[in-house]
């Protein structure tokens, strides 16, 4: 890990604005993208809601939420309407074959452009598994956060899988998550988090979002460094509204398309931050105020 953060380019509102692909008069939903969530196991089912409505704020044309079977009625009547649901089967809420069979088809029947995977998945016995299969059946741009980070590095046939297919995939991890994807600690991450980042991005073939302040962001070769965002989004739920954001802005940026919706989303998710903390102040700020704010930051970023 030589890599020095003083290589990393700071990314700018001028910079991000840039990114976005004009929206035509006669554009229609798909064009926007579908985002597809898996997520939300028992007792962590806010996590995926949050991860949704991330997406959708963000400006998907369309964003599905699959959850357990078991979990679908606690997640309806919490999402907000423009949210499709896909009820995963499983016993007990473990995912299996079954599951991933339904989400091979369903992403292909309705032309699926992202997939976002991992917020409040849990560790139940048979997760990684799931994401094995998952990941080695569906071929299509994938987010993978949280509860699927760790199954990944507890998994070398998921780790196969990922450098052997052609989809692009963005990994967002925080500093622990981090630290178990390259069996080290999370202290010696923290020593020098861009060289962590680009070592990870090197290693599985992905665009590494290392999460924190200042959030490295990196496909291995060219390293930036967020700074939009404040204390007050180190809350429970902020870095799944972080990852809906990214699988929604896949489909809206130029090429290269994994990188640049990773360093959109992230200033936009930092910015929108920021005028929830001046809103609500750092103390008292949830995710749920970031989601809110989506609106205002694309605004403010736009505009310059």
């Amino acid at each position: 890990m030589r890599q020095s953060s003083r290589c990393a380019t700071a990314i700018s509102s001028a910079f991000v604005s840039g990114l976005l692909v004009s929206r035509k008069p006669d554009s229609q939903k798909y064009d926007f993208g579908h985002v597809l969530v898996v997520a939300g196991a028992r007792g962590m089912t806010g996590a995926a809601i949050l991860c949704a409505h991330g997406a959708l704020r963000a400006g998907a044309g369309l964003v599905t939420l699959a959850v357990p079977v078991g979990e679908i009625d606690h997640v309806v009547c919490r999402l907000r309407p423009e949210v499709m649901t896909l009820a995963l089967p499983g016993r007990d809420g473990v995912l299996g074959a079954l599951a991933v069979k339904m989400l091979r088809q369903y992403s292909a029947a309705r032309r699926v452009s992202s997939l976002v995977l991992g917020p409040g998945l849990g560790s139940a016995a048979g997760l990684k598994k799931f994401i094995e299969q998952l990941i080695t059946v569906v071929d299509i741009p994938m987010v993978i956060d949280a509860d699927a980070l760790t199954a990944v590095a507890r998994s070398p046939i998921a780790q196969r899988s990922l450098l052997t297919m052609s989809r692009q995939v963005v990994m967002t991890p925080h500093e622990g998550e981090l630290a178990r994807l390259l069996s080290c600690s999370a202290a010696d991450v923290r020593k020098n988090r861009v060289a962590a980042a680009v070592e990870c991005a090197r290693r599985y073939r992905v665009v590494c979002v290392l999460k924190g302040h200042e959030t490295v962001i990196t496909d291995g070769e060219k390293v930036y460094a967020n700074v939009s965002g404040n204390p007050g989004m180190a809350t429970g739920g902020s870095g799944d509204v972080l990852a809906g954001m990214v699988g929604a802005l896949y489909a809206q940026v130029h090429e290269p398309k994994i990188l640049n919706a990773a360093l959109f989303a992230v200033l936009l998710h930092g910015s929108a931050g920021d005028s929830a903390a001046q809103e609500k102040t750092q103390i008292a700020m949830i995710a749920g105020d970031i989601i809110d704010a989506i609106p205002y930051a694309f605004k403010k970023l736009l505009k310059r």
